[in-house]
């Protein structure tokens, strides 16, 4: 990493253009921000100050929800429960920082240098002493064991060869289901993703289906080379829902992050808390949705899905027969895990809901299924015996 030195001229005529980082909380100097080796990609470089605060490094400064919630998981140890039912002000304290250059670790508060336009922003929180004392241990050893390649602001994990991408030929191919070519561009060329996630927002259902599932194989072939890509993707999707105020204008996205997660369950389960964060708004439409995204993490791999029995049961309550149906549909597909608490009460539950001769519509491998809701729970109890 170059050092940002002055010439002497530059120096006479740009005497203030540097100010060494210093915390927003207890002003100290802070060091350059690194990237780490988790589990789940954090996508932004974080760093931490000796008074405990954490800061995530954002290059445009125009990404500062996605740092903020960097900085505020990776203040809690990567605790996802933990990190999302802390309140500001109360729990924790923030702070941004602007024009941050990491490529010399200063702060350049005219916003430019040496020609070069400095919008890199530094996301600061400060969670209070009594939970410090339980994740800090945590945060320091992650950035202890952090690998010794310092980020810079054009770093990529491969060479993305650029291919011939058709919006026309994409909509044909995830029409009629054929994913072997859109396979293939996924391993050469990310910018797939983009025409896919625009294809998410229209109004037919089986179509928006299509492309959610066809948008999670595409993530698993690009999440093997470069999983910053897909985490970028999915916090552009929990952002198009929590900025439309759970609206209309968000279809598809619930539905993509949850075939994205399933596709990639090793790398990007950390995800898995932020839906059930959205099912927990009682103004939201997506309940029923996200009980279809959770189901599709929890057909392979119902060991991500830790909530008890009795979470998914009030949901199988409602009468509103999709609700009903996906919550029974999830239900059947947490079965396999054998220990999970609450058998018996979801058995109970579910056999008063095999009367229900309602049909509800169950997405696979690009077919639209009905399937009754009593049946549906008929087998649910099957499995749970």
């Amino acid at each position: 990493m170059n050092e940002c030195k002055l010439n002497p001229i530059e120096a006479y005529i740009n005497r203030d253009s540097r100010i060494k980082p210093a915390c927003p909380f207890c002003g100290l100097f802070i060091e350059r921000p690194t990237e780490q080796n988790l589990r789940r990609p954090i996508e932004m470089p974080v760093g931490s100050c000796i008074c405990g605060a954490v800061y995530a490094y954002d290059a445009t400064g125009h990404n500062l929800g996605a740092a903020f919630s960097e900085a505020l998981v990776f203040a809690c140890n990567m605790d996802w429960d933990l990190a999302w039912n802390l309140l500001p002000g109360e729990d924790y304290l923030e702070e941004l920082v602007k024009n941050y250059d990491i490529e010399c670790n200063y702060i350049i508060p005219v916003g430019v240098y040496r020609g070069k336009r400095i919008s890199g922003a530094l996301y600061f929180i400060r969670i209070h002493n009594d939970i410090q004392e339980v994740t800090g241990p945590g945060v320091q050893k992650k950035l202890k064991h952090a690998g010794s390649t310092v980020a810079s602001q054009s770093a990529s994990v491969r060479k993305n060869k650029k291919v011939n991408i058709h919006k026309k030929e994409i909509e044909v191919l995830v029409s009629n289901y054929q994913l072997e070519s859109l396979l293939q561009m996924a391993a050469q060329d990310n910018s797939i993703i983009r025409y896919l996630q625009r294809m998410l927002y229209t109004g037919d259902e089986l179509l928006r289906l299509k492309t959610a599932d066809t948008l999670g194989q595409v993530c698993a072939v690009i999440a093997q080379h470069e999983p910053g890509a897909v985490s970028r993707l999915l916090q552009r999707l929990f952002t198009s829902i929590t900025d439309a105020g759970y609206g209309a204008s968000s279809w598809g996205a619930i539905d993509a992050i949850g075939e994205i997660i399933a596709g990639s369950p090793d790398i990007l389960s950390g995800y898995i808390p932020a839906l059930f964060q959205i099912l927990k708004k009682e103004d939201s439409n997506f309940g029923p949705t996200v009980l279809r995204a959770i189901a599709l993490i929890a057909r392979d791999r119902p060991d991500l899905i830790t909530k008890p029995f009795s979470y998914f049961i009030r949901f199988a309550r409602t009468d509103e027969p999709q609700t009903r149906g996906n919550a029974v549909w999830l239900i059947k597909c947490l079965a396999s895990t054998g220990s999970r608490p609450g058998a018996n009460e979801a058995k109970a539950e579910l056999t008063a809901i095999t009367g229900d001769h309602r049909f509800i519509h169950i997405y696979a491998q690009g077919v639209l299924e009905k399937k009754n809701i009593g049946q549906l729970a008929a087998r649910a109890i099957k499995k749970l015996e």
